[in-house]
């Protein structure tokens, strides 16, 4: 018996199938998200990479931006609900997880059992975002999994001041033109989205250990800022990205043999999500 979870972001789609033990059967990942063919093909891919059917699945969650687009899966659950059940998983000593998607910015608190205690979101601002490092990329021509590899070439901290998305670009277009290296303005874009991360980590309160799931986990230089702003280290894992697929097909695994719907799943909030202030 299989179990899959499916984790329909904005910018990319992730699947993960585990078997009866919640161990990690098969993944797949598509670069394109809610809207596209980027759900199913991560799903395809899941499917051939565990060596199974649909038809093996027993039952499925579906998780994310584009959740309530999936008309066939089981059942549906916030990502809150879902990173914190993945990151319990990976992490299992975390208590605060941290999670920059393409659209939104998410601190989590999260028990011994990877259940949801209280979070803090920016979900209303690029700023601080996946997608602010994609436009950031952009006007450098290069790729975003190049911006650790500049950052690691600074010299020095070039402020970005601007804190919307559009703003910012300008500011960088003006630096550049002003003579600025790139590898030290990539290194002002970091130190400016780790600012803002710490932020909303330090409105939820930080106890360690700290895990950072999401596909900006794997950015080295935003992570090593991040980890110094917070005073922590921080947990990380190849398979950050899949997090919020992994939490999903293990809630699915859980609600088959306790035969729970997504009406049953709770979610604890004690606080409501947390907005930038130029969005208030």
């Amino acid at each position: 018996m299989y179990y899959l979870g499916i984790d329909i972001g904005s910018t990319a789609s992730k699947c993960v199938v585990v078997d009866e033990s919640g161990n990690i059967a098969g993944k797949g990942l598509y670069a394109s998200g809610a809207g596209t063919i980027g759900p199913r093909a991560a799903v395809d891919a899941a499917l051939s990479d565990a060596g199974i059917a649909m038809d093996d699945v027993a039952r499925s969650c579906a998780t994310g931006y584009g959740r309530n687009l999936l008309d066939w899966a089981d059942m549906t659950l916030s990502e809150l609900s879902c990173h914190a059940k993945g990151a319990g998983a990976l992490f299992p000593t975390a208590k605060t997880v941290i999670d920059i998607g393409g659209q939104d910015a998410k601190v989590l608190r999260i028990d011994e059992g990877g259940r949801l205690e209280n979070f803090a979101m920016n979900d209303k601002c690029a700023a601080g975002t996946g997608r602010f490092l994609d436009v950031m990329a952009g006007v450098f021509q290069c790729r975003v999994s190049d911006l650790q590899e500049y950052d690691a070439k600074s010299t020095k901290v070039v402020s970005i001041s601007s804190t919307c998305t559009v703003f910012a670009e300008s500011e960088v277009i003006s630096k550049l033109a002003s003579g600025e290296q790139i590898a030290d303005i990539v290194a002002g874009i970091h130190e400016s989205v780790a600012e803002r991360t710490a932020g909303l980590a330090k409105r939820v309160g930080i106890v360690g250990d700290v895990a950072m799931t999401g596909g900006v986990a794997l950015n080295a230089g935003l992570r090593g800022r991040l980890s110094r702003k917070i005073g922590h280290p921080i947990l990380v894992s190849n398979l950050s990205q899949l997090n919020g697929a992994l939490g999903a097909s293990l809630v699915a695994r859980d609600a088959f043999f306790s035969g729970m719907g997504a009406e049953d799943v709770a979610e604890t909030r004690r606080e409501k999500p947390t907005m930038c202030e130029g969005c208030r």
